[in-house]
């Protein structure tokens, strides 16, 4: 009998959250895609305190060194970033960047996986980034993720005001 409670409050619990419609006011708000949970965290460098670390450095060092290593291979001659967002299966509403390390560098992103649409709108433009980096400058110009169904990661570099200076290549064990 209990069991089943529980298992009953989950699930109005779940539908409960799955039609909040309510407006988000951040501008990192997402909502899950059609691939299953979703979430993101950032390794790298992050503004505050000598620029400290994020706690996906220690649980993630190998997908951080190879982040980092990636985007040195896709645009060489790009100072290399001090930060990355990892996002999966997050569909960004319409928003500029802001909060921490506001005033960042120019962005760069790509989206990996087996998705279909999930392309980035940039300023009213529709940008296929599924294996196909793009740089766009996310502090100035409102981007936003159009709907996809299927696994879509995301990565997306840039150095928040107040890093400038640290590569985060540099950060790797």
């Amino acid at each position: 009998e209990t069991t089943r409670k529980k298992r009953t409050s989950l699930a109005v619990a779940h539908m409960k959250a799955r039609s909040n419609t309510e407006e988000r006011v951040s501008a990192y708000s997402y909502r899950e895609g059609e691939g299953g949970a979703s979430g993101s965290f950032s390794v790298g460098a992050m503004p505050g305190s000598q620029c400290g670390q994020p706690k996906g450095n220690k649980l993630f060092p190998e997908l951080m060194k190879a982040a980092f290593a990636l985007e040195i291979a896709l645009y060489p001659d790009r100072e290399p970033s001090s930060t990355i967002a990892v996002n999966r299966n997050a569909q960004f509403r319409p928003h500029v960047d802001n909060g921490a390390g506001a005033g960042q560098s120019t962005s760069l992103i790509v989206a990996l996986g087996t998705f279909t649409g999930g392309e980035l709108m940039v300023e009213g433009e529709k940008k296929c980034i599924r294996y196909t980096p793009l740089q766009f400058n996310g502090w100035t110009q409102r981007h936003w993720t159009l709907p996809f169904r299927g696994e879509r990661y995301s990565l997306v570099w840039f150095t928040p005001k107040g890093c400038e200076g640290i590569r985060g290549i540099d950060l790797c064990a």
